[in-house]
């Protein structure tokens, strides 16, 4: 498929989202034109292939200038971004505070990914004074706007009780959430949870999907975790988590 695009027709967020995905280069040359006539997503999403490199060359300084644009705009998500480039040092240099700034903007504008970052750093006491209380708080919210990852750290928090009272059963159904909504971490606490009430085949369920989606950090963590468990399927499983870390630092 040619992608014509004459300047009466330019194309939404969405439309340019399809364009991707079917044909990542042709599709830049849009994005940058619908960039350029200042369609917000477009300015987003720009960024987003810079950075990525996906169709165009990978430019993490011009991507940044691209969110920076967005956000200005009032692009939510381009505001997030603009934190992670800054938390990274992705197009620019490493500035924690900065970071903190801009999630903390974008988490008052109601984003889920803005008050998950913020609350990230609000955890750690990077670029912000530690606050585990806020922290919770804006976990909680962007898990209630249904943030998979948000919801796992939620139920985190819930399960052992701390900076709120403990309550195991919410812990297990915010678990259940993020793992439905398909957070590898949240499957693996939610199969925690289930093989410790004896639901072990359900547990390897969730366990091997985890496996599935899971980045290098989290299967590795995972191949120690595992391989002191007592029972012997759920342990088992600890190899093939081992394999697949090593699959990802192969590819």
């Amino acid at each position: 498929m040619v992608f014509h695009l004459r300047r009466e027709e330019t194309l939404d967020g969405e439309q340019l989202r399809a364009m991707l995905e079917e044909s990542p280069a042709r599709a830049a040359q849009a994005i940058l034109m619908a960039a350029k006539e200042g369609v917000l997503d477009a300015q987003a999403l720009l960024g987003q292939i810079l950075l990525d490199g996906r169709g165009i060359a990978r430019d993490e300084a011009l991507a940044l200038r691209w969110f920076r644009i967005a956000a200005r705009g009032g692009h939510r998500m381009a505001r997030n971004m603009v934190g992670r480039c800054l938390e990274h040092g992705w197009g620019c240099p490493a500035d924690a505070v900065a970071a903190a700034g801009e999630y903390r903007l974008a988490a008052e504008a109601g984003l889920d990914w803005g008050l998950y970052n913020y609350a990230n750093l609000l955890a750690t006491g990077r670029g912000v004074t530690l606050d585990q209380q806020q922290a919770l708080a804006c976990y909680r919210q962007a898990a209630e706007l249904g943030h998979a990852k948000s919801m796992n750290l939620l139920g985190r928090y819930l399960e052992q009780g701390q900076f709120c009272a403990q309550d195991v059963s919410a812990a297990l159904d915010w678990y259940r959430r993020s793992a439905e909504g398909g957070d590898f971490r949240g499957q693996f606490s939610y199969a925690a949870v289930l093989a410790d009430q004896g639901q072990v085949e359900v547990a390897l369920e969730w366990l091997r999907k985890a496996l599935e989606g899971g980045n290098l950090k989290f299967l590795r963590l995972a191949t120690k975790v595992l391989a002191q468990v007592e029972h012997p399927q759920i342990r088992a499983l600890s190899e093939a988590y081992r394999l697949r870390a090593l699959e990802l630092v192969c590819e």
